[in-house]
């Protein structure tokens, strides 16, 4: 039996449209086309260039739906952002960038109706500024006006769809990101909603995982010549399709989802709410079969990648294996930063931020482009190791490995330093977590794969996974204080 599908997975910075062919129990991707995902400024807002993204979308139906059988598309992105439609089922504006500052202040307007503890215990999202609940907060209090006149809401998953079927629904993943869903019940809260003075009837009905939405309609088959393909709600949250792909041989493991984000968790049958999950702010959101995913949001490789863009502004052109190859060169651990510290989370002179972080914080400033780049990767695998130990401490569970999975997994420094300052076994791989998360769902859908344990069976088949021992993990634990007292202060 040979199916393919075709999965689009759009990241903060591109996409990608990658074809999956499922044979002999053997999973090959082809991928389609590449693309950049660059947001634009529209009326001083930080917004998602949405017709271009779907432009993207319907270039690549367009080439391979004319010459080649698809069997389904599946749709996963990133999450908490959202389009509003009017009666017209038009987007009012373009959905609006996560990063967009216009979320500053709102949380101190909201905790007016509901605490930070409560809305934790009613939710079980990390408190993050940027959630849908803040900025659509935002808008009942500044543009009231765009919310009276949405007749629907629509995530970005979502979105797509539509788009592409023309039926508006919620996928189960995506809207667990949005402070606005009941872990428990796996559906909207409509208490925190009506006390907020959302308008309720704007949600829509929440499909699960792996639930076909419709097909290509009518009017898109015809413009773009092609066959009404059926499209699949998938795991359309890009950390729950990753976390489908995890290559692990039991049902307990830890992983690393390293992209521009990263994701640090485990997959558990209940979400995990209390006192010590909210101090520690752990994420609960839903992923494949009704599978809890317990986890904390830290930044991933977004502050190298920012650092790297202002050095090529400055003419200073590194590839990723000459950036290994300085950082490898630079003094180990001369300074650390907070790589989640408020100072990195906005785009800029990443060079610069960093280096009056560490003049701030009374440590060595950097002379080299080496040691910036050694200090962010050493800073990454010591704050995942704090991440590690706050998982544990709040499951009962130890873990004595870790699955890195997406591009993080690529950064071979990067992984041997998680594994040294972890004292913990890394098995690096797949790359293209995601997409095969995403593609799996669409062959579990279709009854050509039967379970998730089985799915992850032919993926390490697949795709295969390196393994990287610890060393030196006295000398490293000798500097985990360091990077606590960073953290705590």
């Amino acid at each position: 039996m040979v199916k393919k599908v075709l999965s689009f997975d759009f990241g903060a910075s591109s996409g990608r449209a990658i074809l999956g062919t499922y044979e002999g129990n053997i999973i090959q991707l082809k991928e389609i086309h590449r693309f950049e995902n660059k947001p634009v400024i529209l009326n001083n807002t930080l917004c998602w260039d949405i017709d271009k993204l779907f432009d993207e979308v319907k270039k690549v139906l367009k080439e391979i739906g004319k010459k080649t059988t698809i069997h389904s598309i599946g749709i996963d992105t990133w999450g908490v952002d959202f389009g509003l439609l009017n009666k017209e089922g038009k987007l009012i504006h373009n959905p609006v960038h996560y990063r967009d500052p216009r979320t500053e202040g709102i949380l101190e307007e909201v905790e007016k109706s509901f605490s930070q503890k409560k809305l934790y215990e009613m939710t079980g999202n990390q408190i993050i500024f940027f959630n849908t609940i803040f900025q659509l907060a935002y808008l009942k209090k500044y543009k009231e006006e765009e919310l009276e006149e949405a007749e629907s809401l629509l995530l970005m998953p979502d979105l797509f769809n539509y788009f592409l079927t023309g039926v508006m629904r919620g996928e189960e993943t995506i809207a667990s990101t949005t402070q606005l869903f009941d872990p428990y019940k796996k559906r909207w809260n409509e208490e925190i909603i009506r006390k907020l003075g959302f308008p309720i009837d704007i949600f829509q009905e929440l499909v699960k995982p792996g639930e076909k939405i419709g097909t290509v309609s009518e009017e898109l088959s015809n413009e773009l010549g092609i066959p009404q393909i059926p499209v699949i709600a998938t795991t359309s949250h890009d950390t729950a399709s990753a976390a489908v792909s995890v290559p692990a041989s039991n049902d307990e493991f830890l992983f690393i989802s390293c992209g521009t984000w990263s994701l640090v968790g485990t997959e558990l049958d209940e979400p995990v709410i209390s006192p010590k999950t909210a101090g520690y702010n752990i994420t609960n959101e839903s992923g494949f079969n009704d599978k809890s995913l317990f986890m904390k949001n830290v930044t991933g490789l977004w502050v190298l990648q920012e650092t790297k863009r202002q050095m090529e502004k400055e003419g200073r052109n590194y590839s990723y294996d000459e950036i290994t190859k300085i950082a490898e060169e630079a003094k180990a651990f001369n300074f650390f930063i907070d790589t989640d510290h408020p100072d990195f989370q906005l785009p800029g002179d990443m060079p610069l931020k960093i280096k009056e972080y560490a003049k701030k914080t009374n440590q060595p400033i950097p002379k080299s482009d080496g040691e910036i780049f050694r200090t962010i990767y050493e800073s990454l695998a010591l704050k995942y190791r704090s991440v590690f130990e706050e998982i544990m401490e709040c499951t009962g569970k130890h873990f004595k490995q870790v699955h890195i999975v997406g591009g993080g997994s690529q950064a071979g420094i990067l992984c041997q330093m998680v594994a040294n300052a972890g004292n913990i076994e890394v098995l690096a791989g797949p790359v293209e977590a995601t997409v095969i998360g995403n593609t799996v769902v669409q062959l579990i859908s279709q009854n050509v794969i039967q379970s998730v344990p089985e799915a992850r069976g032919i993926i390490k088949q697949s795709f295969g996974v390196k393994v990287y021992h610890p060393e030196q993990h006295e000398k490293w634990n000798t500097h985990y204080d360091d990077i606590k007292a960073i953290l705590e202060n």
